[in-house]
């Protein structure tokens, strides 16, 4: 059968597809989050969706021999716009977590990094209560994050300011509005190599780990009972990471593996 690449250098333009064949001809909608997530997802000059965790739906999607097609949606209705079949699939840096479980299921995990804490530089912060304690920290909404924060350290803060994009967080961090917040560590980097995020602030540790609320790593979310679709998901991740397409994305946006333990 005829395959249908239409993917150019892995970077998707809203509504291209990612790879078909034949034998897998039903388009599957991918839900990435509208709100830009640099390194991970975020639309270039040209409004092109660019990013590592673009070119991994590509990569998975082709190995999988599924016909993917990127769907910006916005975050917090992610979740509704799967289960309600607007989208098939969510691939935006979401966490399992036994919360979400109760609504999707997800496939096996494609990368886990740590939630940081970045503050203001020259002020005294530590990934703590006790080190946040009296502080302002900025989080978005509907994430890991805002659960995690509200439920370690809410008690000692003197408030938890909610944000609809990490940008706008990192924006108010910047601009000396909030003292500190709290997100992934590998895009809180990415904001940290930034002529704003280095005049402004410094990374101040990995918040401890709680599975519970930070989850058992980042993967696909899927509707319940999309048990091929997964199926499907979980072959074309394992085939990147066996045959190097995995790491040679990474290696284009980090220093080091991303995929975790």
């Amino acid at each position: 059968m005829k395959y249908i690449h239409r993917l150019a250098a892995l970077a998707f333009a809203v509504g291209f597809s990612v790879a078909a064949t034949a034998a897998q001809a039903e388009q599957v909608k991918v839900g990435v989050a509208a709100e830009p997530y640099p390194p991970f997802s975020s639309q270039d000059a040209s409004g092109t969706w660019v990013g590592w965790e673009i070119e991994i739906i590509g990569a998975v999607c082709k190995a999988a021999e599924l016909d993917c097609v990127v769907k910006p949606t916005a975050w917090d209705g992610i979740i509704p716009a799967l289960t309600s079949g607007q989208i098939d699939a969510i691939m935006t840096s979401m966490n399992i977590t036994e919360e979400r479980l109760k609504t999707i299921d997800f496939s096996d995990k494609y990368y886990k990094t740590p939630a940081a804490i970045v503050g203001t530089k020259g002020v005294e912060i530590a990934p703590t209560a006790k080190g946040l304690a009296g502080k302002v920290i900025g989080v978005q909404a509907s994430t890991i994050h805002q659960a995690y924060v509200e439920k370690h350290f809410k008690g000692s803060l003197a408030e938890v300011k909610v944000y609809q994009t990490q940008d706008e967080a990192n924006q108010d961090l910047a601009a000396g509005r909030i003292d500190a917040t709290q997100a992934d560590s590998i895009a809180m980097d990415a904001f940290l190599a930034t002529d704003a995020g280095k005049a402004c602030c410094a990374m101040k540790g990995m918040v401890a780990d709680d599975p519970n609320v930070l989850g058992k790593g980042v993967a696909v979310g899927l509707r319940k009972g999309s048990d091929q679709l997964k199926a499907a998901f979980n072959s074309g991740i394992a085939k990147i990471r066996k045959d190097g397409t995995y790491d040679a994305i990474t290696a284009k946006y980090f220093k080091s593996s991303i995929y975790g333990g």
